[in-house]
């Protein structure tokens, strides 16, 4: 860290501490040269998340597409925003554990297992269209698939 007051390189951390917001560290430093003290702010950078679209195309992850994809699927339905939030904030945490760049399609099944466990008939609405259903027998192939996974063992 260059000293605002003569530009020279080397300092001391005379005192640190978190700033008002929890994700940003505040630090008072003295310059060695000088003695001049000033207060630097460091904050982590987030690497840009980006997809890759079927079509081969990159863009940067966006949270409203999900959002407006899960809106759209739970319509009429007991679903809560605070829900679609929290399924939201799920996939883009699992996206950027998984690395800086990944495919749509991750994306999708990421959607798809946590709206399997928030309401079925969202689910439904949402792999008919992330999966481009044609015809009813698209539809009874994905509910057969939904009820072997969620239904509980007999024996």
């Amino acid at each position: 860290m260059r000293c605002p007051a003569c530009s020279h390189l080397d300092d001391k951390v005379v005192d640190s501490r978190q700033a008002d917001d929890g994700i940003t560290i505040r630090r008072r430093r003295e310059c060695l040269s000088c003695g001049s003290r000033f207060t630097t702010f460091e904050r982590l950078e987030e690497v840009p998340l980006m997809v890759t679209k079927r079509s081969g195309d990159r863009v940067p992850f966006s949270r409203k597409s999900i959002s407006t994809g899960l809106v759209a699927a739970s319509k009429g339905r007991p679903v809560s925003s605070e829900a679609i939030e929290q399924l939201v904030a799920a996939v883009e945490d699992a996206m950027r554990l998984a690395g800086p760049e990944v495919s749509s399609e991750q994306i999708g099944v990421a959607v798809l297992e946590g709206l399997r466990q928030l309401d079925e008939v969202a689910y439904v609405r949402f792999a008919s269209v992330y999966k481009g259903f044609d015809d009813a027998a698209d539809f009874q192939r994905e509910i057969t698939l939904l009820t072997k996974a969620t239904e509980p063992k007999r024996h």
